[in-house]
């Protein structure tokens, strides 16, 4: 695999590619990370390692595994891990944020927003939710505005909100921002510090198993009602199994949904594995192939979604070409017409060229 990473020091590029090279060997030229991300060797390990315990009857403390994930992407993202909860679905957080806003409550969303962000606020029938196009959605907090919901990152075509603005918006008319970074932790600086609310998936952009996600919520827990609060959300779990909870946890463990401890074992490794390499050599790592992506689908005559900043990259019209594509071992995603490509750690030069090599047939 021939890879190349633009303005490193040779050094940290070494260590950037043999790290990569170690953890990831991809059958077929797989650029479909915004849909799932490729699971690293030393993830699997661990997975593997955590079944066979328990199949033995000697299961690894994968609560363990669930504290250390919880303090790593808590580092990644900015925040200590006092504010992050430990879940399987931006869904289930968007649910709760949802059930925590008065009767009558505006909520700002985005136009053809990710339906997991979206979808809860909808449900309540009680909520004035009003959506624009994602470019206006700074210009159109106004006052009353209770909430503002928005993807970092839109899935269907990469395209990047501007959190800046959206954050000053949000501020001047005391509206609470929740940001869904499920497209974004991974590879954009996100400063999850920012904002009131955050949730991720992390089997994308953060490359671990499915069934992880975080919540992180402000340091006074931000007003939610730990609706599904477990036995899990106690401030001593193993004494909090039976009955009512006496204390709920102190700390945004309140929000805690039962772990799915298997992907826990296997996430702890995983996002191990982002913070050796660093965010920053990821993102420019990232953008530099979807710029050569982009530059590429110009000279075919093809002309992609404006999204510049972002490692996806949608092109109107050539969705239909997916399956084509796959059969080529090209993996990539036809959203909404599109077709998108996801560049990510793992990606090389010549993955780029081999996509538009079979889009030039």
């Amino acid at each position: 695999m021939d890879y190349e990473f633009s303005g490193a020091h040779s050094g940290a590029m070494e260590t950037f590619e043999s790290l990569v090279r170690t953890e990831f060997a991809p059958k077929n030229t797989y650029l479909n990370t915004a849909s799932t991300g490729l699971v690293p060797a030393r993830t699997v390990a661990a997975l593997r390692t955590a079944v066979e315990a328990a199949a033995a009857g000697r299961p690894t403390d994968m609560f363990a595994d669930v504290e250390a994930s919880r303090a790593c992407f808590a580092r990644l993202v900015g925040v200590p891990e006092r504010r992050v909860a430990a879940g399987a679905s931006v869904a289930v957080y968007s649910g709760l944020i949802a059930a925590s806003l008065p009767e009558g409550a505006e909520v700002l969303t985005a136009e053809g927003d990710f339906s997991s962000v979206v979808n809860p606020f909808h449900v309540r029938s009680d909520l004035k939710v009003r959506s624009v196009p994602l470019e206006r959605v700074a210009e159109s907090v106004r006052p009353g505005t209770a909430l503002v919901a928005v993807s970092a990152a839109q899935s269907a075509d990469g395209r990047v909100a501007d959190l800046p603005a959206i954050r000053e918006a949000a501020r001047e008319h005391g509206a609470r921002t929740y940001i869904d970074a499920s497209q974004a932790a991974g590879w954009l600086d996100f400063d999850a510090d920012a904002y009131d609310y955050s949730a991720c998936v992390a089997f994308k952009w953060l490359v671990c198993p499915r069934g992880v996600a975080f919540l992180v919520v402000p340091e006074d827990l931000g007003g939610l009602t730990p609706l599904f609060a477990g036995w899990v959300a106690g401030e001593r779990p193993w004494d909090a199994c039976y009955g009512p909870i006496d204390e709920l946890a102190r700390s945004a463990r309140r929000f805690d949904e039962s772990p799915a401890l298997f992907s826990y074992a296997g996430a702890r490794r995983s996002l191990e594995l982002l913070e050796e390499l660093g965010l920053d050599a990821v993102r420019a790592h990232d953008l530099a192939l979807a710029d050569r992506f982009r530059a590429g689908l110009a000279s075919l005559g093809h002309e992609a979604v404006p999204s510049p900043g972002s490692p996806i990259v949608s092109v109107p019209g050539l969705g239909r070409r997916q399956a084509e594509l796959s059969s080529a071992s090209v993996e990539v995603s036809d959203r909404a017409g599109n077709l998108r490509a996801a560049f990510h750690l793992y990606n090389t030069p010549a993955d780029v060229d081999r996509l538009l090599d079979v889009l030039s047939v």
